[in-house]
């Protein structure tokens, strides 16, 4: 999918927000793209995800082992993800503040894992949950 294609979709699904938002990050921003509206048909979903995974250069694809996403916004398209990949999906969540592997998730040691998220603003959630996978 090109760029414009994955624009469309975004459109269709009535998920590609223009005005004047206020970002949990404290930005401001002129568009906003409400990732929940575009994932919510699986379809949409598995199509952006293979879009996404025929991107990744064929050595790197490869060698993924895992895909890891922080709850909430990354459960669908790192779920999609997995799929596209052929790997496993699970992800991090923060029940008490702090992203953590839970319901017996686990990961190995050197393990190659994907991270994906739906939406990165200042990028704080990544940084917390590649934290989590490293510990």
């Amino acid at each position: 999918m090109t760029e414009d294609e994955i624009l469309a979709e975004f459109r269709a699904a009535s998920a590609l927000l223009e005005g004047h938002f206020l970002l949990s990050s404290g930005r401001h921003s002129g568009n906003y793209l409400q990732c929940a509206r575009v994932l919510m048909n699986p379809e949409r979903a598995g199509r952006i995800a293979m879009a996404i995974a025929q991107k990744i250069p064929r050595e790197i694809k490869a060698a993924i082992e895992a895909v890891v996403s922080p709850a909430m916004g990354g459960l669908i398209i790192g779920h999609e993800m997995g799929r596209a990949l052929g790997v496993d999906a699970m992800f991090v969540e923060r029940p008490d503040g702090v992203f953590g592997l839970r319901r017996g998730f686990a990961l190995q040691p050197g393990q190659k894992i994907l991270l994906v998220e739906d939406v990165v603003t200042t990028g704080l959630s990544s940084r917390e949950a590649i934290k989590a996978i490293t510990a």
